[in-house]
């Protein structure tokens, strides 16, 4: 029999989680609308989510501070908008949202698909079709840059793949 002691120092028995919820989503199409009502219906719940509010969307790469956000959240919220593949960014949180699922203890994604139809999401159809269009041309002559591209598409096929919610007009 194992003493308490082999309990405590138990991984499984340490908060691993900083949130409940990470956000994840394309401000210039949700962050007045959607995504801050969902936020605040988070937070008057009680649930601990991060929404990165102040985001500056800087060239690629993501900050240190919001990988390890990603990494600390128990659940990511990926809210799908017609501009979510436009920017970069997103893509590469996605990405490491999606790594962070697949992980031992990993995290439940649950995708939102804002005003936008979940097939073209899941297979880069119209809208996303033109927008990775111009990713693969802003690529073309880079190899290590159409690997980031498949990454992202391949991100955005296994998230659309999941049980999530289809929000749409009509």
């Amino acid at each position: 029999m194992a003493s308490s002691s082999s309990f405590a120092s138990d991984s499984q028995y340490c908060p691993r989680w900083k949130y409940d919820v990470f956000l994840s989503f394309r401000g210039e199409d949700t962050r007045k609308t959607f995504t801050s009502h969902l936020y605040e219906g988070l937070k008057n719940r009680g649930i601990f989510t991060f929404q990165d509010d102040k985001r500056l969307e800087q060239g690629d790469s993501i900050s240190k501070e919001l990988l390890k956000a990603i990494e600390e959240s128990q659940v990511a919220l990926i809210v799908f908008s017609r501009n979510y593949a436009t920017s970069r960014w997103c893509l590469n949180e996605l990405v490491k949202v999606m790594e962070c699922k697949e992980e031992e203890n990993g995290q439940t994604v649950i995708p939102i698909f804002y005003d936008v139809d979940p097939s073209h999401v899941r297979y880069q159809s119209e809208s996303f079709a033109e927008v990775f269009a111009k990713h693969e041309s802003r690529y073309k002559d880079d190899v290590e840059g159409m690997q980031k591209v498949q990454g992202w598409r391949t991100a955005l096929t296994a998230a659309a793949n999941l049980k999530g919610y289809d929000i749409r007009d009509g």
